[in-house]
């Protein structure tokens, strides 16, 4: 058995799979995947919870598996969370520095990371993550810490993300009512960067997409920082939607069309070609033209890759992203994904793999955990905070949205 302290798990509770990964610390401090647990997603409609019990039941199941690969007890989570309520911005915020000697103490520090983070949100909303991004003291930018120095004025930029405060609460009370502890809520878009990222693509400026059932959740990292986040309501169950709609198939047909001959573009090559589908109730069998599934495909995730791109353009972000866009979640499994994004974003595009952790070795490799195995990381980093005695109030966050009064 392993020590329950050295533990860290990750849970996504996403529109088409639920997904708990176990995590352990070890002495010298690194991490290593030591269990995975998977469940198929039926209570969950646009990255939330539409039927608490069904969901409750999958999370239950995700769990069980995962304490039987990694033989423990799971006791707490990190949790993903997600939805088209969620929204990022950046924000600055101001201190002056009033002691004697004009030294700026960390309580300085954490006072103007408070002040950014008071901004004049609507009253229903809670603040998820406020990251620092740089300081300026007394005009001088780009200072990663400020503490010990000298000066009157204390700035910082932070990156605000924040999100209706009932629809956050709604996965965590699931969560709770299955005995576990949640550490923390996490931005399911920060987590799927975690996992995916190396120091150097953050620094040459990177753009990861994850596309899940229901929504695609994106970040920016520019110049070792992250710049930009936002969450499309549309995923791949929208894609499936589509082709129900315009080969007139049923939705589950539609969904198995997409897997064994969808693709993210629609090629000369297969003008002119057709198949035939069984179908159902002695019905005669149908006739599907390939040219016209996958530029129903096309069409949609296109969509996708452009709306994001409008909004990363509007931020003035796009010219930094020299280390290209890379790309997460099950949707990433669709042939010629990438193909796609490289022609929409005029950029390199890469499947997105974890990097910095060992273990498992498949669940590694595969798109559709990066979101879980980023919360780990998340966890990881709170744990080593905690030990070096460095707090940024988030426990203390989480009581906030767990305690307070809707």
């Amino acid at each position: 058995m392993f020590d329950p302290g050295s533990l860290i798990v990750g849970l996504e509770i996403g529109t088409s799979k639920v997904c708990a990964v176990v995590g352990e610390v070890n002495s010298t401090g690194a991490l290593n995947l030591i269990g995975v647990g998977q469940a198929r997603s039926r209570g969950v409609r646009k990255g939330e919870i539409a039927d608490a019990p069904l969901v409750e039941e999958d999370v239950r199941n995700a769990i069980v598996e995962a304490e039987q690969m990694a033989d423990v007890e799971i006791r707490s989570v990190y949790l993903g969370v997600t939805g088209s309520h969620i929204r990022g911005f950046n924000n600055r915020g101001v201190h002056p520095v009033v002691s004697a000697d004009r030294e700026i103490t960390e309580e300085d520090v954490q006072d103007v990371i408070k002040n950014a983070k008071a901004i004049n949100l609507p009253a229903q909303n809670h603040v998820l993550h406020a990251i620092r991004q740089h300081f300026t003291v007394d005009g001088q930018d780009g200072i990663v810490n400020p503490t010990g120095m000298l000066g009157a004025r204390v700035e910082v930029d932070v990156h605000v993300v924040h999100g209706n405060f009932n629809r956050l609460q709604n996965p965590i009370r699931t969560v709770k009512g299955l005995q576990l502890e949640v550490e923390a809520i996490v931005f399911n878009g920060l987590a799927s960067s975690l996992a995916l990222l190396t120091t150097e693509q953050k620094e040459m400026g990177a753009l990861v997409i994850d596309i899940g059932g229901g929504t695609t959740n994106f970040a920016v990292y520019a110049d070792g920082i992250i710049k930009h986040t936002g969450v499309l309501a549309v995923g791949g169950d929208h894609v499936s939607n589509d082709l129900a709609y315009g080969l007139k198939v049923p939705l589950g047909r539609a969904e198995q069309l997409k897997i064994e001959r969808g693709s993210a573009t629609a090629d000369d090559n297969i003008k002119g070609q057709s198949f035939s589908i069984s179908s159902e109730l002695g019905l005669p069998e149908k006739s599907i033209n390939l040219e016209h599934l996958r530029r129903i495909m096309t069409l949609r995730l296109e969509e996708i890759f452009q709306l994001i791109e409008q909004d990363i353009a509007q931020s003035g972000l796009l010219d930094y992203l020299r280390a290209g866009v890379f790309i997460c979640g099950g949707g990433a499994r669709i042939p010629d994904i990438l193909k796609l994004a490289e022609r929409v974003f005029q950029l390199p595009a890469s499947l997105g793999k974890a990097n910095s952790i060992s273990g498992i070795k498949s669940a590694l490799d595969q798109p559709e955990f990066a979101t879980a195995i980023g919360l780990v990381k998340f966890g990881s980093f709170q744990q080593k905070k905690r030990r070096t005695g460095i707090t940024e109030g988030i426990r203390q966050t989480f009581t906030d949205i767990f305690n307070r009064k809707s």
